[in-house]
């Protein structure tokens, strides 16, 4: 693999440079479809409540890659256990894990049906700049990427630091999110994990020394999902994208003439699974444009639900043993309870050992032995031991208060 004649860097306010020295990375960034991830928030709802979360997955996944980088430079077990194909690979997952992400981060995938995971395999092993790269530099490349990325890789090191329970993925979108969002509660010490990361039969390690830094790790993950990513705010404005587009569904179905009024979302209507070139063409841009169509539409529910999402006129939430008293009211002020009334449930563990292909954190002892993290921390240990931490709530028009 090439290196760049000169090492070239990114600013980030998380990482102070990312830096890059080969050039199936440098040219792998100049695609299409990795350039596409500018026009992506990161955050899709949460700048309804934290108005300056307005990353984008572009600065996430450039920062994974800058996380794994480091571990191979910096991590002396991790260097002399991987060859340097394998260098090259487990930093081209980091950089390109989100490259098939849908707008609005997470809740548009309940839209699509689909996990961006799909696309991201499709479009790295598909149709695309990112495949041709990769199949330039070795025909099997794009596999190997992609098995990094699906946890198929047969160097389970590689899998564990894009997609574990410490891993790149996770660490960059803690650190990025917190800071983005004004907030402190995803600060954790990477420079501490790093220093005490190590590698031990066939597992990425912490030293015990740095157990109370995976512990600090842990906490910052379970009060960002509850303080930040779970807000009932953001959730709100969640609820209202997955109206507007059940409507939508719901009109295509009548053979409403809406695909003619709304053509950016066709293939979205009308099929499955969209292809590389469809998804390509879908970013949150594309959306404000067709939310903006929506809002004149003649359909009075699809144009109303759109306004509300551009103009932030969001849902309210109560407890759900309001729900009956909330419907009535609903009914009483003439709203469709299909559209209008939604029950959400959300649940999160922060830690959850030997959960699917999440893997298990592990410390290693001085005396050699390596122990599961929660068998030694108690703070670990008491947030494991509950299935998840769950909440619940209605969400309905606040005109009906």
């Amino acid at each position: 693999m090439n290196t760049l004649s000169e090492e070239k860097v990114f600013r980030d306010p998380i990482h102070g440079y990312v830096r890059v020295q080969d050039k199936i990375i440098w040219d792998c960034i100049q695609t299409r479809e990795f350039q596409r991830l500018r026009r992506v928030k990161q955050l899709g709802s949460t700048s309804m409540v934290y108005h300056t979360s307005e990353h984008s997955r572009f600065a996430h996944s450039l920062g994974v890659y800058e996380i794994a980088r480091r571990m191979i430079n910096e991590v002396n077990d991790i260097s002399k256990a991987l060859t340097e194909y394998e260098k090259i690979t487990v930093k081209l997952a980091a950089l390109l894990h989100d490259v098939g992400h849908a707008p609005f981060s997470h809740s548009f995938e309940s839209i699509m049906q689909s996990d961006h995971e799909i696309y991201t395999i499709q479009i790295i092993k598909g149709e695309s700049e990112v495949n041709t790269l990769l199949k330039a530099y070795r025909d099997s490349l794009p596999d190997d990427v992609a098995s990094v990325i699906d946890g198929t890789h047969p160097n389970k090191i590689l899998c564990q630091m894009v997609s574990s329970q410490l891993d790149a993925d996770r660490m960059d979108y803690l650190l990025r999110d917190s800071y983005f969002s004004g907030t402190k509660y995803g600060e954790f010490d990477l420079e501490r994990i790093l220093r005490t990361m190590r590698v031990a039969d066939d597992k990425l390690v912490i030293k015990a020394s740095g157990m109370h830094t995976i512990e600090d790790y842990i906490m910052a993950r379970y009060h960002m999902y509850w303080q930040v990513y779970y807000h009932p705010v953001s959730r709100s404005y969640d609820t209202l994208l997955q109206k507007v587009f059940q409507r939508l569904f719901d009109l295509y179905n009548e053979e409403n003439n809406i695909v003619e009024k709304l053509p950016m979302f066709k293939a979205l209507l009308e099929k499955n699974i969209l292809s590389n070139e469809e998804m390509y063409l879908l970013d949150d841009s594309t959306c404000f444009y067709a939310f903006n169509l929506m809002s004149q539409i003649d359909d009075a529910i699809l144009s109303d639900l759109a306004k509300r999402i551009l103009n932030r006129n969001l849902f309210k939430y109560s407890t759900v043993d309001k729900k009956e008293e909330m419907k009535r009211r609903c009914l009483e002020k003439g709203y469709d309870l299909k559209y209008y009334l939604h029950q959400d449930y959300q649940s999160q563990n922060p830690y959850k050992p030997y959960s699917r292909r999440a893997q298990c954190i592990w410390v290693l002892e001085d005396d050699g032995s390596i122990k599961e993290l929660s068998t030694v921390s108690t703070i670990v240990s008491s947030l494991s031991q509950n299935d998840s931490y769950e909440d619940e709530k209605i969400f309905f028009p606040k005109e009906i208060l």
